[in-house]
């Protein structure tokens, strides 16, 4: 048998399916489908960031924390707010 080695950043999510944002990886492009009231909600709504927004992971950095790009804005997202928030790649 052959094993094979796969670097995280060549995983690709499986489209029409509910990720977290704390998946995305690297390039992946995504529709933002689910944000929790309360705090997380708030904090989203500062980013200028809703539900059916398409967003793009630019970056992932140590620590959990994920980059993000809003049109020409990019945005850091650290992994227990990522960790909330459901998305579908597209």
């Amino acid at each position: 048998m052959y094993k094979m080695s796969v670097k995280k950043s060549q995983i690709q999510l499986k489209k029409d399916i509910e990720h977290y944002l704390s998946t995305a990886n690297r390039g992946n492009r995504f529709r933002v489908i689910f944000i929790p009231d309360g705090l997380v909600r708030t904090q989203m709504i500062r980013f200028g960031i809703m539900e059916g927004e398409i967003l793009k992971c630019i970056e992932r950095l140590p620590g959990g924390t994920i980059l993000i790009q809003k049109n020409r804005q990019e945005i850091a997202i650290g992994l227990k707010l990522a960790e909330q928030i459901k998305v579908i790649p597209i």
